[in-house]
């Protein structure tokens, strides 16, 4: 029986776009394996310098959230999606250059970190509006599903690549792999040939402050989009618990080598490439809002582990692993779900404004969980920190499967 493309697979540009994600994705996992280890190993980082590396992405999100949004409607897509992949590419070269240099500092991660989320926060915010004129409405699930196959795969390796690399060449210069990625996607965003819906006519905006509360005005009075948002927000806030304490838990509490620790977020991106696969039928099967709702729950329930890991290194690491495998199928798919519904309630002129109101909303809240992070692993200790953690992450999951989200059964 001859094998042949399906669906999207069959698309040029949505193979591009495809292509794109893959390669940035694998050198941010990269990076997200490395540079905790810089800090942690190489620096000799704090918690409360690991929850001020952590802060600053969220801070970003806060101060230019909105007016990136605004931007992002007003200009065509593509073109910010390439500048911003460019600008990345350049400050993340910085820190193997500062290594060979030998003036690789604390400050300068905070610097790299804090220009990455401003221009992260333009190119996500044109990312999440620029897919859907790519496809039709009834594509969305399967599109983001196989974005998330794309994630998922780049989780796997990026990680796994890291921790070699990180043995091989430092840590500070296996970031040269992600800053090479980044030049990778804009080479294949460069490439698509669909021609994108005009932006508004400059004649008939408004300014940009009216354009930005507008944006956020229509999540907040759509009472689908401010559950959403509402549960998102919590478990940002609590999920950057785990964003900012995590590897220092792993490495220096349980004991793990980075080699390990690299491998174990392979694994949770094994399972989160199952969770893709499987998320059109999960969807079909138990409709959109129940996938989101109980999708988020089960993800926290699973967490529990996480905390709970003690004993010897073999114990702590089978649980762990066990988090990884079960875990990140369930938040897979509700990321999946999420972003679907999202997509398919906004319409096309609103897409850059409302989902920078959403960010806003969701990821304006991290900064303040990432020093509270901080401020509880040394009051507290991480271990308990990490349990409250999850112990919200639940509550954001309840939060969906008790409001007007979960009755939404289908995207078309």
């Amino acid at each position: 029986m001859r094998w042949q493309l399906r669906g999207l697979w069959k698309k040029p540009d949505f193979m591009k776009v495809w292509l794109s994600h893959t390669i940035s994705n694998i050198g941010n996992g990269i990076t997200g394996i490395a540079l905790p280890v810089i800090a942690v190993q190489v620096l000799a980082a704090t918690p409360g310098q690991m929850s001020i590396l952590s802060a600053l992405d969220g801070v970003a999100v806060l101060l230019f959230g909105l007016l990136a949004g605004v931007w992002v409607d007003r200009l065509r897509r593509r073109p910010v999606l390439i500048a911003t992949d460019l600008g990345r590419a350049l400050v993340v070269g910085s820190i193997p250059v500062a290594a060979l240099l030998g003036i690789l500092s604390i400050e300068q991660l905070y610097i790299v970190a804090a220009l990455t989320a401003f221009l992260s926060v333009f190119f996500h915010a044109a990312d999440v509006a620029f897919f859907p004129g790519l496809v039709e409405a009834q594509e969305l699930v399967e599109g983001n599903s196989k974005l998330g196959m794309s994630d998922a795969l780049a989780e796997i390796a990026g990680p796994a690549l890291a921790g070699a690399l990180i043995a091989a060449i430092t840590a500070p210069l296996s970031m040269l792999v992600d800053a090479f990625s980044f030049l990778a996607s804009a080479l294949c965003v460069a490439r698509i040939r669909k021609p994108e819906p005009a932006p508004v006519a400059a004649k008939q905006r408004r300014s940009a402050w009216y354009e930005s509360i507008e944006g956020l005005l229509y999540v907040l009075k759509n009472p689908l989009l401010r559950a959403l948002a509402g549960s998102a927000g919590v478990f940002n806030f609590f999920g950057m618990f785990f964003g900012t304490l995590y590897a220092l838990y792993v490495i220096r509490t349980l004991g793990i080598p980075p080699i390990l620790y690299g491998l174990l977020i392979a694994a949770g991106g094994l399972s989160a490439l199952v969770g893709a696969v499987l998320a059109e039928r999960v969807v079909r099967r138990l409709g959109l809002g129940l996938t989101i709702g109980g999708g988020l729950f089960a993800y926290g329930f699973v967490g529990l582990l996480v905390p709970f890991a003690h004993g010897p290194i073999a114990v702590v690491a089978v649980l762990l692993f066990m988090s990884q495998l079960v875990g990140d199928v369930t938040v897979s798919i509700h990321l999946i779900a999420e972003l679907s519904l999202r997509q398919m309630l906004i319409p096309h002129h609103l897409l850059g404004r409302a989902n920078a109101g959403i960010l806003f909303l969701t990821q304006g809240a991290a900064p303040l969980g990432a020093l509270l992070a901080g401020i509880l692993a040394e009051r507290i200790g991480v271990r308990l920190t990490l349990f409250t953690a999850v112990l919200g992450v639940m509550m954001a999951g309840l939060w969906l499967l008790f409001s007007p989200v979960r009755g939404v059964r289908t995207s078309e």
